[in-house]
C-alpha cells in the first residue's frame, strides 16, 4: 500500500501531523508493506527566494494578527509539538521560500533518502537556531549530507533552477486535482484521504480501511483538524 503525504517544510502542522501518522503506522500490522511518499506543496509559492522574515512578523503582516496573537499561536503550536515528543522553537524562527527544499526532496526520493531528509529539514526549521532560509544553499547542502545525499549532487541540483522543478509543480497540480487546499494531506492507496494533523487514531482507522481496498478517493476527515493553507495555519484554542 502507498501513502502519499502532501506537505511543506514551512508548515508546523505538517511537522506535527507526520509524527502522529508515524505513531499510527508504527502500530499498524502491515507497516512493512506500506510505502510512504512525500509530495510537494508550497504554502507561499510566490515569495522570492531571498525574501526571508521572522515568523511572527510574517504572521502579523499576512494574517492581520497582533504580535501577541501571533506569539500565542506559536506557543500553542509548541505545546502541540511537545505532546508528540517534538522540539519546537516558539520564538526566533524565520520564514521563506521552500521551493529548493522540495527540489532536494525529489532528489532524495530517487536516492532512497526522502524520509530522512524531510525529517531533518523539519527539525532544522522548527527546532534549531540556525536558519534553513537565510544561510544560503550551503546550509541545505549540509542538511542533505546529513540525510545521506552526496554533497556535490545536492549542490548541482541547487545550482540548476530547472532541476526537479517540473516534479515539484506536478505534485502541486495533483494536489489541486485531488481537492487538497491545505496541508498536511494524506492519500492512502488513492482510496482514502485524510486532511490535517489528525490524531493518531484517525490515521489508524484510515490505514485499516484502506488496506486491501480499491475505490475512488473518499475523505475520512474533511479538514476539521489543524492544517496549513493559503489563509494561514490553524491554531487550537486554549
Amino acid at each position: 500500500m502507498r501513502v502519499e503525504i502532501w506537505s511543506d517544510i514551512a508548515c508546523p502542522w505538517c511537522y506535527v501531523g507526520k509524527a502522529r501518522f508515524e505513531k499510527a503506522l508504527g502500530a499498524f500490522p502491515h507497516r512493512d508493506e506500506v510505502e510512504v511518499v512525500h509530495r510537494s506543496f508550497e504554502l507561499d509559492p510566490h515569495r522570492a527566494k531571498g525574501d526571508v522574515q521572522p515568523v511572527l512578523a510574517m504572521l502579523s503582516g499576512k494574517y492581520g494578527m497582533s504580535a501577541a496573537q501571533a506569539q500565542a499561536g506559536e506557543d500553542n503550536l509548541g505545546a502541540q509539538a511537545a505532546a508528540e515528543g517534538l522540539d519546537y522553537r516558539t520564538t526566533g524562527r524565520d520564514h521563506g521560500n521552500t521551493f529548493d527544499m522540495h527540489r532536494l526532496l525529489h532528489l532524495a526520493r530517487e536516492r532512497g533518502r526522502q524520509d530522512e531528509l524531510i525529517q531533518i529539514l523539519y527539525r532544522a526549521n522548527f527546532a534549531e537556531e540556525r536558519s534553513v532560509f537565510s544561510e544560503g544553499d550551503e546550509r541545505l547542502v549540509e542538511l542533505a549530507a546529513e540525510a545521506g545525499l552526496d554533497t556535490e549532487e545536492a549542490r548541482r541540483v541547487l545550482a540548476d533552477p530547472a532541476a526537479y522543478a517540473d516534479a515539484v509543480r506536478a505534485d502541486e497540480r495533483e494536489a489541486a486535482e485531488l481537492g487538497a487546499n491545505g496541508v498536511p494531506f494524506f492519500v492512502l492507496d488513492r482510496a482514502y484521504g485524510v486532511s490535517g494533523a489528525q490524531p493518531a487514531e484517525v490515521f489508524t482507522q484510515a490505514l485499516t480501511q484502506a488496506w486491501g481496498e480499491r475505490s475512488p478517493l473518499r475523505l475520512i476527515e474533511d479538514g476539521g483538524a489543524e492544517a496549513c493553507g493559503p489563509d494561514g495555519c490553524e491554531v487550537p484554542r486554549t
